[in-house]
């Protein structure tokens, strides 16, 4: 509204006049000079004039209630359009995907929006570990250390070399860690590894974990040795299937045990490997004496008790070589390996896979699995559903806002209040809104081909009452979207997303689109008949108001300037007749 047509709204209302006639005859006696409000009386001459203006803003009061009526029905019919949007998309609630285990202590899922649904039978054979290695105890975090070596290699085969000891970088644990945590292999990659130390009552120690489980992970720590001495082996006991790995001269041998074998056998293969022998020539002697000798020797000594010991040793007493499994009775600042990486083991619908994490994906199409124990030759089953609860969620959401809506347009022709119909009744759009939810919902399902349980909206226990809103009957909807998933999606989506849910998205768009929706339509006509009447406001006080009450203000004004010259003029006559004020 304009600026006059705003001042026309506080000027409208009719003025008392401060004057009456008995003023004026008071005034004429000379008893009183009372006087005219000029302002008061155009005031109240004006507000007659303006009678036409009033009729006209009662109009643009009536066009503004149509307004808000109509943006409030506006937003409850686009709620429910982006209702039927959501239930009409291949990656909403209808696609929604719950997965159940026959036993979750050992494998829990989830599963992407549009996953197949189905069953799927899981053995989870053994889980991915974290390698872990950690050292001998000291006496305290700070405390320094003997100075010695180790070496880190990575499962690609990338080592890096750590000092321990004096005047070092690693001084004490916390220097070794710090060390550790911020090494780089020679192409500046991260060794993929951290190390902290870990502190209790026996001391401190320096724990190495890698970043992250799975065989690809796994690292192994070697030391410098000039004798190092096996675990001791009961009387008939036996090693397992196993390997270790020995760096004699620089060169790293691996040697493999069998199931069954004794420390002699182990010590046999040492001996024999051919990075353990060298020969040496004595030029002293004619002709030169040629000798073979061996870098380590292994020895395997056996106590009373039938016990046996393997020692591994410089064969000069001098020359150091490295073993990646160290003894915990060494001297040295000895490792011992907490844990090996490795992949988890798993069989999913017989087929046998392994993966680096116990987070597994790519086993089953769009389903995540998440390995929680191991259970070899147990067979755990999944199943793959829609997920009713989120459908039921949309469903009952859709109901909502459906009586929302229908509820705001059907109280414009509601008589029952006593206060009469609302002011959108004489309103084309709003009529036809009302057809168009109410035969929207009469919608019926066909399917292309086959049948189907869910053909209308009452097969889900969604019924309409006496006044046009809907009900959901819970149970009838929950046992529909349990026993029936498909055939309720298939109400909703149809055969290629044209089904009841596109069917009312449609015909609401011809209200709610922004571009030429009947709401945009009837908003932009409201707004256009508001702005003319203004105009007209603003002309009819720009033009005939201005002039009339520039002609009653001079007429007044030159009214009240005759009544106050009356008084002086009627004692001008008294003194001329010689009349005063006690004359009869």
């Amino acid at each position: 509204m304009s600026a006059t047509s705003s001042a026309v709204v506080s000027a409208t209302t009719a003025s008392t006049s401060t004057y009456s006639i008995s003023d004026v005859l008071a005034a004429s006696s000379g008893t009183s000079t009372a006087g005219i409000d000029v302002d008061a009386a155009v005031a109240a001459a004006l507000y007659a004039d303006r009678a036409p203006e009033r009729a006209w803003q009662a109009d643009q009061a009536t066009l503004s209630s149509q307004t808000t009526a109509i943006k409030t029905i506006q937003t409850a019919t686009e709620a429910l359009a982006a209702d039927m949007q959501n239930l009409n998309t291949l990656t909403g609630p209808l696609a929604a995907r719950t997965v159940t285990s026959s036993n979750s202590s050992y494998v829990t899922a989830t599963a992407a929006t549009g996953t197949v649904t189905g069953t799927h039978t899981v053995v989870v054979n053994s889980l991915a570990t974290t390698a872990g290695w950690y050292s001998g105890v000291e006496s305290s975090p700070t405390a320094t250390l003997p100075t010695s070596s180790f070496t880190l290699t990575t499962a690609s085969g990338d080592s890096v070399t750590f000092q321990t000891g004096s005047n070092t970088t690693g001084d004490n644990l916390n220097d070794l860690a710090t060390a550790i945590n911020n090494a780089t292999t020679s192409s500046g990659a991260s060794l993929g590894i951290k190390a902290t130390v870990v502190s209790d009552s026996t001391g401190s120690r320096l724990a190495i974990t890698s970043k992250a489980p799975g065989a690809a992970n796994d690292f192994s720590i070697s030391e410098p040795y000039t004798s190092w001495t096996a675990p001791q082996m009961s009387s008939g006991e036996t090693l397992a299937a196993n390997s270790l790995t020995l760096t004699i001269n620089g060169t790293p041998v691996t040697v493999t045990t069998k199931s069954g074998e004794s420390y002699a056998d182990l010590a046999t293969s040492i001996n024999n490997l051919p990075a353990n022998t060298y020969t040496q020539t004595d030029n002293s002697t004619d002709p030169p004496t040629v000798t073979t000798s061996t870098y380590v020797t292994a020895t395997v000594t056996t106590d009373a008790s039938g016990n046996t010991n393997l020692t591994i040793a410089s064969t000069d007493g001098k020359t150091p070589f490295s073993i990646n499994e160290p003894s915990s009775t060494d001297t040295t600042f000895a490792f011992t390996q907490a844990a090996q990486g490795a992949d988890a083991s798993i069989t999913v619908d017989g087929v046998p896979a392994h993966y680096s994490s116990n987070t597994v994906t790519g086993a089953i199409g769009g389903v995540t699995l998440s390995l929680l124990g191991a259970a070899p030759g147990s067979q755990i089953g999944l199943t793959v559903a829609s997920d009713a609860s989120q459908v039921s969620t949309a469903i009952n959401q859709f109901v909502t806002d459906y009586n929302t809506a229908i509820g705001l347009v059907t109280s414009q022709f509601d008589y029952s209040s006593g206060s009469g119909q609302g002011v959108l009744a004489g309103d084309p759009t709003i009529r036809s809104l009302q057809n168009s939810l109410e035969q929207a919902i009469s919608f019926v399902n066909k399917p292309a081909t086959g049948t189907t349980t869910v053909s209308m909206l009452s097969d889900m226990g969604i019924t309409m009452s006496n006044d046009g809103t809907l009900s959901v009957n819970s149970s009838t909807l929950n046992a529909a979207l349990v026993n029936n998933p498909s055939d309720v999606r298939n109400f909703f989506e149809g055969d290629a997303l044209n089904g009841f849910a596109n069917s009312v998205y449609s015909a609401l768009n011809a209200y709610t689109s922004p571009a030429n929706g009947a709401f945009k339509v009837d908003l932009s006509s409201i707004a256009a008949t508001s702005a003319s009447i203004t105009s007209h406001i603003d002309d009819f006080e720009s033009g005939y108001i201005a002039s009339q009450k520039t002609l009653l203000t001079a007429e007044y004004s030159e009214a009240e300037t005759a009544l106050q010259g009356l008084s002086a003029k009627m004692a001008q006559i008294n003194a001329l007749l010689g009349l005063t004020s006690s004359s009869k």
